[in-house]
């Protein structure tokens, strides 16, 4: 072993020592002696012969801090897809996400098999108008290839100043060839709630994510809501497909909305802190109304647990297809030069004891991602009023009746403009049958009254 060598294996043996002890200090108590491993000498050699060769035979000098650098994020990477190191502008980038505006192409990433898979676009986003899908997995930036490089990275290249473009090549399940998108990057504001009557007392909440201000926000456009219905909602669509998640604290505060007791959510990892128990506070703010949660595959993390707690609780019926199965909850530890570690630290598990990760929540009602179009009448169909001799109907002709409403009725709020809208049944099949679905269920509560 050369001098630089041994140099170097001494400095690394003593921090991990200092590290090993600090660690021995904090969990003696929780730990027994026969359950601590003795340090990987060889292995810690291997690391600090890969360094020299690297520092002496590599084609240009590299930088000390890069490669350590470079090998702390290596070592988080290998961790799992959601661990990761943040250097300073990646935890900036980061903060920002959290509080709802950031600069880029509106798109939930995560890892896979060393490309970039599209967990969900955003709302209203330049990645959701292109046409990207959750599933879609980007095999190229420009024309750089995506294989080899980190999430970070491939992150950072796809924000930049709004206006200019960028283009991903995109392998999609049931396309033959890859695909390619030209997006134009803007300033994504994401207002994470909507809210929307359907027909007169059903009313559909849309989530995007979750993040900080999400809890109040949903509760003002809840008060909106039933004022539009003049205080009596007979039911609510919870729209939560291709919300990738986002804040933890979030998730409860929506999930807190809808229930009046009992555990949300509780998660469990190897530290104290990271058992953590969060329960319903008394009080339902749409009053137990019939409800619907709408999800998918793009629905991941902080949904995962809106739809667990909501489903555990009978407290409403899951619609749609299974979810991502991102259980794992990522803690952000920030290091002492302004860099952070993003780190898998516990799992989630729903109030009856489920762990999500890897498994998701099944929907109570399965619906397949389907698209239809109405087939209009010929005109030839033979009705009663057609016979000859036909009986009239015997009611006055000013009589008017309760006229049923439906998705293109011209009195609703969001047809008022020139034209009619088409029908939700071809442009959103799975809302269509998730209304009807709510509307069983708040006819099933009135005949139950």
């Amino acid at each position: 072993m050369n001098r630089f060598v041994r140099h170097f294996f001494i400095l690394l043996l003593t921090l991990l020592l200092g590290s090993q002890l600090a660690i021995g200090q904090n969990e003696l108590s929780e730990k027994k002696a026969a359950d601590s491993e003795a340090l990987p000498l060889d292995e810690l050699r291997s690391f600090s012969e890969v360094f020299a060769r690297i520092k002496n035979d590599y084609v240009e000098p590299v930088d000390d801090r890069k490669l350590l650098e470079e090998a702390i994020r290596g070592m988080l990477a290998g961790l799992d897809p959601h661990s990761s190191y943040l250097d300073k502008e990646a935890y900036a980038d980061l903060q920002e996400g959290t509080t709802g505006e950031f600069g880029g192409l509106g798109i939930e990433v995560g890892m896979e098999d060393g490309f970039i898979k599209v967990i969900s676009p955003i709302d209203d986003t330049p990645a959701q108008k292109a046409g990207i899908k959750a599933g879609d997995l980007i095999i190229k930036l420009d024309d750089t290839p995506v294989k080899g490089i980190s999430l970070n990275d491939a992150v950072q290249r796809m924000r930049g100043a709004p206006g200019t473009t960028i283009k991903l090549t995109i392998i999609r399940t049931g396309e033959e060839k890859p695909l390619e998108f030209t997006l134009t990057r803007a300033v994504i504001k994401i207002a994470s709630v909507r809210i929307e009557t359907l027909e007169p007392g059903y009313g559909y909440v849309r989530i995007s994510n979750f993040q900080a201000n999400t809890g109040p926000d949903l509760r003002t456009e809840l008060d909106k809501l039933k004022q539009e219905n003049n205080n009596d909602l007979k039911g609510i669509v919870l729209d939560l497909r291709n919300n990738p998640g986002g804040v933890l604290n979030a998730a409860v505060d929506v999930a807190d909305m809808f229930l009046d007791k009992g555990l949300i959510v509780y998660t469990e990892g190897r530290v104290k802190d990271s058992k953590l128990r969060f329960n319903a506070k008394p009080g339902d703010n749409v009053n137990k109304v019939p409800m619907v949660v709408m999800v998918n595959g793009g629905s991941a993390s902080a949904s995962e647990i809106v739809a667990g707690a909501l489903q555990d609780h009978k407290r409403a019926v899951i619609t749609g297809q299974k979810t991502f199965g991102k259980g794992s909850v990522q803690t952000i530890l920030p290091m002492s030069n302004g860099t952070a570690i993003k780190l898998t630290t516990a799992r989630y598990y729903t109030p009856s004891g489920r762990s999500i990760q890897a498994s998701g929540i099944v929907p109570d009602i399965a619906m397949d991602v389907v698209k239809l179009q109405k087939v209009e009448e010929t005109g030839a169909e033979v009705k009663e009023s057609d016979l000859s001799g036909h009986l009239e109907n015997g009611q006055l002709k000013d009589q008017t009746m309760d006229k049923p409403v439906t998705d293109q009725d011209p009195d609703l709020k969001d047809q008022k403009a020139e034209g009619k809208a088409p029908p939700l049944s071809t442009t959103d099949y799975e809302l269509y049958e998730s209304l009807n679905v709510l509307k069983g269920m708040a006819l099933s509560k009135r005949s139950g009254d």
